[in-house]
């Protein structure tokens, strides 16, 4: 605790304090003068860090305007990221020259608080600049995410002044450098041998010539400008829409153009038939680097895989137990059938299936102070995903709040073909993505003060997909999962991150095809062919992040077994919670370490 102000001076009072106060002041003069100084060495060094994190975040800002734009930083609004081969050279020897200046920095002076942060951004420019080896860069997008989807960046902008608008108005014009400058990425892979699977960019290719076929005033990059406020000028807005649709026209539906042409003509053709990695220059090595990369771990692509084995066999176990329970007389292949056919367990329109979402959101929120003695003061909302992008995208995703707070965070969910999203799975990814999941865990750490701005905004994958993989096993002590089914649904939910181990590292060091992936997530869960073939094309499409699930949940789950073992009666639930969210998102063994310092504390005291 601090109890000097942020000079170290106590101010004392131009006149006597009352007698009654005298004591109480006399015991915080003692308090004081007992109380550890900071060595001076250690307060320059963790100022001399703190001003180099610090230029460290303005050069990522800077480097990634639409990230900093989603922050709620203006600074960029009117640019995109700078993806020419030149300034991807700048900036890794950008980050050669940080970790120098980093490692100037004696550890040993730093305070305890600061070491973990020199730590963590060691970590972070280490492996950037091991993967740039590995020029992954060459593959710029996917079906997932690329140029011609960036049209939902304003998703995550505040739209309200008529700069907002002028600055999206310029970026809209500037998207044919964009456009080029990936379509430069993508002939330099292809001239090194460094390209997208066929079945990647056959998704690709099939977006591409959606958008390039619509006309202007159909185009999602067009939207924002059919949409205009009333509370914007007349005139303004109609100056908006005039130039708004024109920069479409003139600039956007031209750039998608030359990407289809270019993708159909001559990518599409030379894209390698196989899935895995491992099949590209340096390909395992590379898998491995994502590996520790995701998992925080040094697992080697065969003990994950084991694990996952391990995993999947004793979730098909509790699925047993729940098929005898609800007095299926089938086999667990026949049950998965039943479960993904029957009508019952559908709703038929997308509006139905939008309010049940709604509605669980309603249902867990109040729940949450059971375990909880902290919640985030920021509110989250649920969306629609953009129904351009719905049907080559998961079930649902979330989106963080901006940092200056002017944006909520948001919930999205896939409305696309309600007939195959199953009601049973609604509760679990409710909890997964929402509340007390991504939101809770992201808005918490946005929240948090003392901590540097990589760290607030930032995130470990194995942390972040870790903990909203815990989450989903709270919901028996947040009152859910009460049905059978919707139980079932939590185990459909884990055995897909179960399923991950071993299908990532099948494809991508072991050279399983993508149909044999398929048939084993299909033997192995209940969740939809749709949904199961867009996830094996995810992970084809991202080595190694789906790894990160599962890891970080089983490590999180380790450590509460361990604080339950270690306190007996005296385990506080939301102590423990509070704890594992105090630092932000981290990597799993500094988790293990902050838990372990904290146990030892209460044995103590």
């Amino acid at each position: 605790m601090r109890v000097r102000d942020e000079a170290g001076i106590i101010v004392v009072p131009p006149v006597d304090p009352p007698e009654f106060l005298m004591p109480l002041l006399r015991a915080l003069a003692t308090a004081l003068i007992l109380l550890p100084a900071m060595p001076a060495t250690a307060a320059t060094a963790d100022a001399e860090l703190e001003r180099f994190l610090e230029a460290e975040w303005q050069r990522t800002l800077e480097d990634n305007p639409t990230w900093a734009s989603s922050l709620g930083d203006r600074r960029w609004n009117d640019r995109w990221p700078d993806l020419s081969l030149a300034a991807i050279a700048v900036r890794h020897e950008a980050d050669l020259a940080a970790l120098a200046r980093l490692e100037a920095i004696d550890v040993a002076e730093l305070s305890r608080a600061r070491r973990l942060d020199h730590e963590m951004y060691r970590r972070v420019l280490e492996e950037g600049i091991e993967s740039h080896r590995y020029r992954r860069h060459l593959v710029p997008f996917n079906q997932r995410g690329g140029p011609h989807n960036a049209y939902d960046t304003v998703e995550r902008l505040r739209l309200a002044s008529v700069q907002d608008y002028d600055d999206w108005l310029a970026r809209v014009r500037a998207f044919g450098d964009l456009a080029d400058q990936n379509l430069a990425l993508l002939a330099a892979g292809l001239e090194a041998g460094i390209v997208q699977p066929r079945i990647i960019t056959a998704r690709i290719a099939s977006q591409l010539e959606a958008q390039a076929a619509l006309d202007a005033e159909e185009s999602p990059w067009a939207k924002p400008f059919l949409e205009l406020p009333d509370s914007l000028p007349p005139q303004e807005r109609e100056r908006l829409a005039r130039e708004g649709l024109a920069a479409v026209r003139e600039v956007v539906l031209p750039a998608i153009a030359r990407l289809d042409a270019f993708v159909r003509e001559q990518y599409l053709p030379a894209a390698r038939e196989s899935v895995g990695i491992w099949d590209q220059p340096d390909g395992r090595e590379y898998y491995a680097a994502r590996v520790r990369h995701f998992t925080t771990t040094d697992l080697t692509p065969r003990e994950v895989h084991d694990i996952g084995l391990a995993e999947v066999a004793r979730i098909r176990a509790e699925m047993e137990a729940i098929r005898e329970q609800v007095g299926f007389a089938g086999d667990l292949a026949a049950f998965f059938e039943h479960l993904r056919t029957n009508p019952q367990f559908y709703y038929e329109t997308p509006e139905a299936l939008f309010e049940a979402y709604l509605a669980t959101s309603k249902r867990v929120d109040p729940e949450l102070v059971k375990l909880f003695g902290k919640l985030p003061r920021m509110p989250y909302g649920v969306r629609p995903i953009p129904a351009a992008i719905a049907p080559d995208t998961t079930t649902a995703y979330y989106s963080r709040p901006a940092a200056d707070g002017s944006r909520a965070g948001y919930y999205y969910v896939n409305l696309y073909r309600p007939e195959v999203r199953p009601k049973y799975e609604i509760e679990a990814l409710t909890i997964h993505e929402a509340m007390p999941g991504h939101h809770l865990q992201i808005a918490l750490a946005m929240e948090l003060d003392g901590l540097p701005a990589f760290r607030r905004y930032g995130g470990v994958t194995a942390y972040v997909e870790g903990w909203a993989l815990y989450s989903e096993s709270l919901g028996p002590e947040l009152g859910m999962y009460t049905d059978p089914y919707s139980k079932f649904g939590q185990l459909t939910y884990e055995m897909w991150r179960a399923v991950r181990l071993v299908v990532d590292t099948g494809i991508h060091e072991f050279g399983w095809s993508r149909q044999r992936a398929i048939e084993y997530f299909s033997d192995n869960a209940a969740k939809s062919k749709a949904d199961i073939v867009n996830e094996i094309d995810r992970y084809i499409a991202w080595p190694g992040q789906a790894l990160a699930y599962k890891i970080g949940e089983l490590k999180i789950k380790e450590l509460r077994a361990r604080a339950e073992a270690a306190l007996g009666e005296d385990f506080d639930i939301r102590a423990f919670h509070d704890l594992v969210l105090s630092n932000g998102a981290i990597p799993l063994d500094s988790l293990e370490r902050l838990v372990d310092e904290w146990l030892a504390g209460q044995r103590g005291g």
